[in-house]
Order: C-alpha cells, then sequence, then structure tokens
C-alpha cells in the first residue's frame, strides 16, 4: 500500500460514503422494502421482525434525515447487507436464518452505526478503528443475545437456550450440547464480524481509488 493509498484510507468516512445516484437510488430502494416488512409483520403480530425492520431502516436514513439531503445514503452493498434477514423475508418464502447470516447483518448493522457516531458526534474514526468496531460489537451481540435467552428461559420459561429434552431434565450432555453450540456461535459471530469489517474496508479502497482516478482526470 502506498502512502497515498494509507491517506485516503484515512479520510473522512462521511466524504468517502458520499453517494452516487445509483447508489441513492439502490439505498432508498431498500429502505422503501425493510418499510414494506415492518407493516407486514406488524399486521402478522410478527413483532420481533417489525422492530428488526424498523430499526435497520432508521440507522439507514439517519444521516439524510439529520443532514436534509436525500443523496447522503450510506453505500447500498452495507445497506443490503443489514437487512440480508429483511430482504429474505420479504422474497415469498426465502428466509436467511443460518447464524451466519444472522450475524452477518448484525455486523453491517454495527458499521452503520460506526458511520453514524462519525458523521453526527464528536467522535472520530478511521477505517481501522472502524472495522475494529464492527467486530468487537457483532462478539458483543452474540454475547448479549446468548444472555437474554438464558435469562428468558430462567425466568419466563422459555426453551431458547436451556432445552432439557423430552424427560424435562437437563442432563450433563444437554449442557454440554448448550456451550458447544454457544462457542460455534460466538465463532460464528467473530467470524462475520470480520467479513464485513474486511468487505467495507475493500469498499473503501475501491472508493480511494475511484476517487483518485477521478482528481486525475480533472488535473
Amino acid at each position: 500500500m502506498t502512502d497515498t493509498d494509507g491517506e485516503a484510507t484515512d479520510r473522512d468516512l462521511a466524504h468517502l460514503l458520499t453517494a452516487t445516484r445509483t447508489n441513492v437510488a439502490l439505498a432508498w430502494v431498500l429502505v422503501g422494502v425493510f418499510a414494506l416488512v415492518a407493516v407486514e409483520s406488524l399486521l402478522t403480530r410478527d413483532y420481533l421482525w417489525a422492530a428488526f425492520s424498523v430499526l435497520v431502516a432508521a440507522v439507514v436514513v439517519l444521516p439524510p434525515v439529520a443532514a436534509r439531503q436525500v443523496r447522503r445514503m450510506p453505500p447500498w452493498e452495507v445497506v443490503l447487507l443489514a437487512g440480508l434477514p429483511v430482504v429474505g423475508r420479504a422474497v415469498a418464502t426465502l428466509q436467511v436464518t443460518s447464524t451466519v447470516a444472522t450475524y452477518l447483518s448484525i455486523a453491517a448493522l454495527a458499521l452503520l452505526v460506526a458511520v453514524d457516531i462519525h458523521m453526527f458526534t464528536s467522535v472520530e474514526m478511521n477505517v481501522t478503528f472502524a472495522v475494529l468496531f464492527v467486530v468487537v460489537t457483532t462478539l458483543a451481540a452474540a454475547g448479549l443475545w446468548a444472555l437474554l435467552r438464558w435469562g428468558s428461559d430462567l425466568y419466563l420459561g422459555t426453551e431458547l437456550l436451556l432445552d432439557p429434552g423430552p424427560d424435562g431434565v437437563l442432563t450433563d450432555a444437554d449442557r454440554a450440547a448448550i456451550e458447544e453450540e454457544l462457542m460455534r456461535e460466538f465463532v460464528a459471530s467473530g467470524v462475520a464480524g470480520l467479513i464485513a469489517g474486511l468487505f467495507f474496508e475493500g469498499y473503501i479502497h475501491r472508493r480511494s481509488e475511484q476517487d483518485a482516478r477521478l482528481q486525475e482526470r480533472s488535473a
């Protein structure tokens, strides 16, 4: 990597995420899909999907709403990745339910949050820190989700995590299986966060190269 590339990589994230017309159109189309899924989920009383759809849409539209510029949209690729389960649900019977896909969505959502924090708070992030933020946030989300399921099983009588089996007794083998499943889930969340972070870094490098070529042509 050259010094010029390094400088471009550490430039203002808000500048690097300035959108083209195609990006703006695709990003807003995805927001519309999220809104439709939220309405459909409310009508079918699927409140978890409705809440997730609204959350993703809200994070995406925060930059244009706050800046009062409809073109101030994040990259549509990141928006699609964040709303992957939502888009999958919107396409007929397609369901994106794998652990890695779920945490890829969370990682992309964390990336959008990082961009919003950089743009609208006094906190400034370079690309490297943003990637680290995505990985750590995704791991934290996996841990929080595990704690929520454990608490729900203990106090609400659900069987989201602690499944005692048909005899109603939680054996040592059951506990070992639960621990193994949790470890796999944490690994999957870390891999998903790393994939999303590398995807974002690759996007930034591509945008930086495009900006450099445009500057050379205009010079």
